[in-house]
């Protein structure tokens, strides 16, 4: 077998090249940059880049291109034309989000929870004044998109003593879940109008862009929290500040954005209901280390002939 041509888009420290090196030393690993990975791209067997980076031109000067590793969950930029006519695999790092996005979101429901942007605000005016509190415990918590970061939000909350609903498309047994719910509107819909707290956990496709709108938000109770830690497209940015200023739902924590970073003219700043994260919500230290453990685990897959994890449908986008 020839030899291959690892070519990486991102900086990598000592271990984490030692861990790919390990799974055959005869392998070539090219740690480049987006600026300099198209000289690279003649030779190169296969690439390891995140999903939201242009990736098209590259893949087209890539005669011997085999794989496609993104080192993000989301492939959005990974899918185009030539790519899904194409033999070549398509896998991401689905699977080690759980754990800091999980973290996240419940920070975020904390703090609602708590009165914290409250408290924060206050403490910068130095103003003593108690404000209404809540709890979590026996509240409902709906997740849209049961995947990997929805089943370790939905085990943290049931731990808090939640209640939790979810919606997903095949029907499994779930073990944090009380109640599963079909993808279907009026399924979602049903399920909204029982949450306290809604997060949403799908995948960007062409079936999710614009998903959740005015009569999604119509349906919840005006008391519930809206939680965004997916893509900022699945949502209508629109009918969610008409929501917020409306009054249809009581606040949102939002990670994610339709425009990033957020413009600072968007109405959304300047809500005291709403806490707005940059893109942050996946960040951790041992983010790439997870990454490459699992870029590696499938890199030995390859290389045997065995079946490889993590394969996304290059029709549908996940």
């Amino acid at each position: 077998m020839p030899v291959l041509n690892i070519v990486v888009i991102n900086p990598l420290a000592d271990r984490h090249q030692e861990v790919l090196q390990a799974v055959d030393p005869d392998i070539n690993i090219i740690v480049t940059d987006e600026k300099n990975a198209l000289e690279q791209m003649p030779g190169c067997h296969i690439l390891v880049t995140w999903g939201w980076a242009e990736t098209r031109s590259l893949y087209l000067a890539a005669p011997h291109l085999e794989w496609i590793h993104a080192l993000s969950a989301g492939v959005e930029k990974l899918i185009f034309p030539e790519i899904q006519t194409s033999d070549t695999i398509l896998t991401n790092s689905k699977g080690i989000h759980g754990i800091p996005v999980s973290e996240h979101v419940l920070a975020m429901m904390l703090a609602f929870s708590r009165g914290l942007p409250t408290s924060i605000r206050q403490q910068d005016a130095k103003k003593w004044q108690r404000m209404p509190t809540s709890e979590m415990h026996d509240q409902t918590i709906a997740i849209v998109g049961l995947g990997s970061i929805g089943r370790e939000i939905a085990k943290k909350a049931k731990a808090l003593g939640m209640r939790v609903l979810a919606s997903k498309r095949e029907v499994t047994t779930e073990l944090f879940v009380d109640k599963l719910y079909p993808p279907d509107n009026d399924s979602l819909l049903e399920m909204l109008g029982q949450a306290d707290f809604v997060v949403v956990a799908l995948p960007l496709t062409e079936h999710t862009q614009n998903m959740i709108g005015l009569p999604h938000f119509s349906a919840m109770k005006r008391t519930a929290y809206l939680f965004n830690i997916a893509r900022g497209t699945i949502i209508n940015e629109a009918d969610l500040i008409a929501a917020l200023e409306q009054g249809l739902i009581k606040g949102a924590g939002l990670d994610v954005f339709v425009t990033e970073p957020l413009p600072e003219d968007n109405p959304l700043w300047n809500m005291p209901n709403v806490i707005i994260t940059p893109h942050v919500a996946a960040l951790s230290p041992a983010y790439l280390d997870r990454a490459i453990k699992l870029c590696a685990d499938n890199l030995t897959r390859f290389v045997q002939g065995r079946d490889m994890i993590n394969i996304v449908d290059k029709v549908k986008g996940y």
